[in-house]
């Protein structure tokens, strides 16, 4: 049965693939999709109807393939970009499921299978997803941080539990702008790990640099959902700062052969899409 958004008022389907054995469909199904609410962990971060950031969430998948008329596969790096105000994620696995399915089914052309896709994401999803689908070697561009590199700074950690209350301040305001390539949380459904980078600027209450390590280390065994990681960081960073300019951008290695990259800022800048070297 089509999952339409009205039956979609859990925070979390039962019945999420994730973490299960699970056919792959042979055919194009959107029936494979499942949703997850954002506003469960919002209200958990004290985040209302009004949200303090705009941004999206960019997908890239790298192992789309459909069927030309005529039987000859066709493959492209699908990108995806969810609007941060959209009510509900789609849950990766069953992205991927439903990605499976365009295996074995026949489309006239990638503007066909690109605009197939837009109609079911954002209708699932509640928002007016935006599909690019690129040729195979024309993907995101390869690039990397330009900001400060915390990785450099030689400091002892002790936790890995997210703990705001290390981020500490310096006693004066300004800009600052810094990354880190060693950040990591947990599948809160299979804890299996999930790798990442995280950039973040701010213009507030200046943060002592090693505190600001300490802190993203400190999810290193949290259970989190990628977009939900990141706009607790977005929260915590908010208010140890006051900024009232802040941007985190997050960009997480692969699994299934697609990268999520969520982005929220006060600005409504469009998320870069790059990939980072390690992606």
């Amino acid at each position: 049965m089509q999952r339409g958004a009205a039956q979609n008022d859990a925070p979390m389907n039962d019945d999420l693939p994730l973490g299960r054995r699970t056919a792959q469909p042979r055919h194009y199904d959107p029936s494979a999709l499942r949703t997850i609410e954002r506003r469960t962990a919002r209200h958990e971060m004290g985040i209302g109807e009004s949200l303090p950031f705009s941004g999206e969430d960019v997908w890239n998948a790298y192992e789309l393939s459909w069927l030309a008329p005529g039987g000859l596969p066709r493959i492209g790096v699908l990108t995806l970009h969810v609007p941060a105000e959209s009510p509900r994620i789609v849950e990766s696995k069953s992205f991927k499921l439903y990605l499976g399915g365009f295996n074995r089914t026949t489309f006239e052309s990638a503007r066909a299978v690109c605009a197939l896709i837009e109609t079911d994401l954002s209708r699932e999803t509640g928002s007016a997803v935006r599909a690019v689908i690129r040729d195979a070697g024309n993907g995101p561009p390869f690039s990397d941080f330009t900001t400060f590199c915390l990785d450099t700074l030689s400091i002892p950690v002790k936790c890995y539990e997210r703990t705001p209350d290390l981020l500490t301040t310096l006693g004066g305001t300004g800009r600052d702008a810094v990354h880190t390539h060693l950040f990591r949380t947990v599948c809160p459904v299979t804890g299996q790990p999930d790798w990442g980078s995280v950039a973040i600027a701010y213009d507030g209450r200046l943060l002592d640099r090693a505190s600001v390590l300490r802190y993203l280390v400190s999810y290193r065994e949290t259970a989190d959902f990628h977009e939900v990681a990141t706009e607790r960081i977005f929260v915590d960073l908010q208010a140890a700062t006051g900024a009232m300019a802040l941007t985190v951008d997050a960009r997480f290695l692969r699994r299934g052969g697609i990268d999520i990259n969520p982005f929220r800022s006060t600005s409504h800048t469009e998320a870069p899409n790059i990939r980072l070297p390690r992606q």
